[in-house]
């Protein structure tokens, strides 16, 4: 990590409270009752594909939008908070739905504990496919765009979770597309670079990845 993003962990963290986020594995435990597809997302779907390890300062865990009440009913009595645009509110029997600015519902036991997972709120097209936030024409069923791992946990299609990365064209985003890219089968890659293109301005970095090079690594 470095000095920027550590300042930038430790000014979020001042701001909301600390996180003690789960593993994967707890993931699996924590939603056993939840009875509805969820899948991982970010720095956990890329060490999964990758195999190397790398830092994590949250999990990312998606579910579709669709599915957040029965979401409420498996994780009660957990504090759910609907989490957007710099608020955070009570996701409860007096605020049943997540606040309007809201895509993610953070997850603790108590006021005093902790934040464990970061549940995004996934949309569909209204017939139950996966939609990416992304790249609005990429419209896809849930079993093409995630993968099962060994651990019989569900993943985002790493060249997908990259596309997601680039908006942000963070440190840690360029390291794991440098880790990702050569692991990437060709059809991956022109899939990337082809996102990119779609989705990002022209002097976006990541551009570069049409012409098959890297952009530069973070120093």
């Amino acid at each position: 990590m470095t000095p920027q993003e550590q300042a930038e962990e430790e000014a979020f963290r001042r701001l909301y409270g600390p996180w003690e986020p789960l593993l994967p594995d707890q993931v699996a435990g924590f939603l056993a009752e939840f009875d509805a597809p969820w899948w991982l997302v970010g720095g956990w779907s890329i060490e999964a594909f990758t195999g190397l390890a790398r830092p994590h300062e949250d999990i990312d865990v998606v579910v579709f939008r669709r599915d957040l009440p029965r979401l409420r009913t498996a994780l009660a009595p957990l504090h759910l908070w609907s989490a957007g645009a710099g608020a955070l509110r009570p996701l409860n029997d007096d605020w049943p739905d997540v606040h309007p600015d809201a895509g993610q519902v953070w997850v603790r036991e108590h006021a005093l504990a902790p934040w464990l997972a970061d549940v995004i709120l996934q949309d569909d097209d209204g017939a139950g496919r996966w939609v990416n936030k992304r790249w609005a024409e990429h419209v896809a069923d849930l079993q093409d765009v995630t993968w099962v791992a060994d651990d019989g946990i569900r993943y985002l299609l790493p060249e997908v979770a990259l596309l997601h990365k680039a908006r942000l064209d963070r440190p840690k985003d360029r390291r794991d597309l440098g880790a990702t890219w050569p692991l990437l089968s060709l059809a991956q890659q022109d899939w990337l670079v082809a996102g990119v293109v779609a989705t990002e301005p022209a002097d976006h970095p990541w551009q570069v990845l049409a012409s098959g090079s890297l952009p530069p690594a973070p120093g």
